[in-house]
């Protein structure tokens, strides 16, 4: 097997020497088209990022797929006919749709060797399958694939197959191309005993030096490691020109408010240049652009562009089309698959699960934490409203568990504080009245709540599991949670999880995935009710506060989100009562939490008082694109504000909260 080696040395001398030199040849452009995160989306998708419907479709209401993503890089490669064009994939092609349960990343590598692919990087869910899976995919693909971090042992199915680097030749100019994948993948997915995972930063370094000894000085860094890594160290790895990257599925734009950054971002290298880092998103729904220019010593003078939206505008490839309706045939097949036997009815009825225990929320919850804990994880909780239909007893077909969770949806754990917990608690009992899909079903915890109480001081009691028994929560101590990516980027009200949440990681398998494998492990299943949530008498004297453990009063402001349809997912009633989103401008701010006693007493304004240079006290309803509106009579101009005041999330504003309006 490779050792792994850390290589720091530094390259800097000639870079410099050629910028103090003041001779200058021609300047370079290079324009890299790259996608990232595509898991499996065959199909076109919804705004809900499931697969869209033929009524969708015919409204126009659909993205991607990889026929209108085929047809969206054909006709950018022909816009940019006579110049240097590349195409890049930042990883996780697997996992996400029927396409890969059925055909396990052959359906995948066939439509990218169509798109014509330069290069690509793998991404941790290509080893879910481990290493089998992702021999298959190599075994088909026609494209080179690279990651530095990735050493396959003698015994390996991968060989040699994955390249740390390549060099490709682009208008006569040598392009080098080095790969990562998360450090943590052997925690995240399972390559197995044959593969060894080593450090993002060393191997990079160490493949940047292989690329300079062969005079290349133009090097793309292709990586699965996330936004914020990528930023923080990636970056700064000397003599990396440009960051592509992937699996934290983040999007990039100059226009949208929902963007966590701008397109590209730049990022101060210690060799004394800034390199642009870029990201597209996910599932298809965009294709990154990016044109970057380089002077004549091979560094990035100049980088540009915008992800371009894969809409219904764009008229999906037919023949491909064609090619994804016959692969769909035993798809329904698997739909109809027996995948397990239930001893009685699972009662997953809108009426139950959003307002008391249920037995499919005690089969999700018990499901994705027995997946979960053996990463440290003790708590799941769910939304009741993201459970869409009752299992009868008997066989049970995976058409029917995808019935049960249609969203496509995945597993996201994190870290949270027990007193955060309780908060999420309170969100999830907050709007019981209107059966509101936020009802939080749960596994590894207990808790009462009295619904005659006002909202957000209805939690009576919470006990956590600690080994076979159950203790009181502890407010301060950190557990390990695990819920669906909806919920944990702050779907359903739940932005405590968004907030708070440490360690997030909303890339795990597909919940149905996942519910249809524990069923086939403890078949015959057999439905149950514990206990784990209990509503008490309304005449109880007091409520006791299961954060401190002592009597409370009742909250003096409370959290009454409505239903975000923020993230890359979407569960619950988002699925039917969420509002068409814009990529422009943002929804009305979701947490309406009024500031505590000590942050003093919130102020209610209007956007409309928000002026350049003055002062803003956030009311409910607010938007970061309505106050650059009121202040400078242009919505676009967000950004500016929210650079003034640390970046909030630009959908969750906290009313009370102060904000600075800069100058125009």
């Amino acid at each position: 097997m490779r050792t792994m080696t850390i290589f720091r040395s530094g390259f800097l001398a000639a870079s410099i020497i050629a910028l103090s030199s003041g001779s200058a040849l021609a300047d370079y452009e290079l324009n890299i088209l790259h996608i990232n995160d595509l898991h499996s989306r065959i199909e076109a998708i919804n705004k809900f990022d499931s697969t869209c419907s033929a009524e969708e479709e015919g409204k126009g209401e659909c993205f991607g797929g990889v026929a209108r993503l085929k047809a969206a890089i054909d006709a950018q490669r022909q816009a940019l006919s006579g110049k240097n064009v590349l195409l890049l994939n930042a990883g996780d092609n697997f996992q996400g749709s029927l396409f890969y349960t059925t055909y396990k990343g052959a359906a995948e590598a066939e439509f990218l060797n169509l798109m014509k692919f330069d290069a690509m990087t793998v991404g941790n869910h290509e080893f879910d399958d481990s290493e089998d899976g992702l021999a298959t995919f190599l075994d088909k693909v026609q494209f080179p694939v690279v990651t530095a971090n990735v050493a396959a042992g003698a015994g390996s199915k991968l060989g040699d197959r994955i390249k740390p680097f390549i060099v490709l030749d682009q208008g006569g100019q040598k392009i080098g191309i080095v790969g990562a994948v998360a450090n943590d993948t052997a925690e995240l997915s399972s390559p197995g005993p044959n593969v060894l995972i080593g450090d993002d930063v060393a191997d990079i370094t160490a493949a940047v030096a292989e690329l300079k000894k062969q005079g290349v000085d133009k090097i793309i860094a292709l990586t699965h490691v996330g936004y914020p890594r990528d930023l923080a160290a990636i970056a700064k790895i000397p003599d990396i020109d440009v960051v592509v990257g992937g699996h934290t599925n983040t999007f990039l734009s100059n226009t949208s408010d929902k963007a966590e950054g701008p397109y590209p971002t730049l990022v101060d290298n210690p060799g004394g240049y800034k390199v642009p880092v870029v990201q597209a998103g996910a599932y298809t729904k965009y294709l990154g652009n990016l044109k970057v220019v380089f002077d004549d010593a091979g560094v990035v003078k100049e980088a540009s562009g915008e992800p371009i939206l894969i809409d219904s505008k764009i008229k999906p490839d037919e023949a491909v089309l064609a090619r994804i309706k016959e692969l769909s045939g035993p798809i329904e097949e698997l739909k109809n698959k027996i995948v397990a036997e239930s001893s009685a009815p699972i009662d997953g009825s809108r009426e139950t699960c959003r307002a008391a225990e249920c037995a499919m929320g005690n089969l999700v919850t018990d499901a994705i934490l027995d997946r979960t804990k053996d990463q440290g994880i003790t708590i799941a909780i769910t939304n009741g409203g993201g459970l869409r239909a009752s299992i009868d007893g008997g066989p049970v077909s995976m058409g029917e568990v995808i019935s049960v969770l249609p969203f496509q949806n995945t597993v996201a754990t994190f870290q949270l504080k027990g007193s955060d917990l309780v908060a999420a608690l309170e969100n999830g009992l907050s709007q019981i009245e209107e059966g509101a899909g936020r009802f939080p079903q749960v596994s590894g915890l207990k808790y009462s709540f009295d619904k005659s109480k006002p909202a957000g001081s209805r939690v009576v009691s919470v006990e956590v599991k600690e080994g076979d028994a159950f203790v009181p929560l502890d407010p301060a101590k950190i557990y390990g949670v695990v819920s669906n990516n909806y919920m944990r980027s702050g779907g359903d009200g739940y932005s405590v999880f968004a907030k708070f949440g440490q360690n997030a990681y909303d890339f795990g398998p597909n919940l149905e995935l996942v519910v249809a494998d524990y069923l086939a492990a403890h078949q015959p299943y057999k439905p149950y009710t514990d206990g784990r949530i209990t509503e008490v008498a309304a005449s109880t004297p007091a409520t006791v506060d299961a954060a401190t453990g002592t009597e409370a009063k009742p909250a003096t402001s409370t959290e009454t989100a409505a239903k975000s349809t923020e993230g890359a997912a979407t569960t619950g009633d988002a699925a039917s009562d969420a509002a068409t989103t814009t990529e422009a401008k943002p929804a009305a701010s979701t947490d309406t939490t009024a500031k505590s006693a000590t942050e003093g007493t919130a102020t209610t304004t209007t956007s409309e008082a928000a002026t350049a240079g003055g002062k803003h006290i956030i009311a409910r309803g607010d938007t970061l694109w309505d106050l650059a509106k009121a202040a400078y009579g242009d919505g676009t101009l967000w950004r500016k504000i929210a650079e003034a005041n640390g970046n909030p999330r630009p959908r969750a504003l906290h009313v009370g909260n102060e904000l600075s309006i800069p100058a125009k």
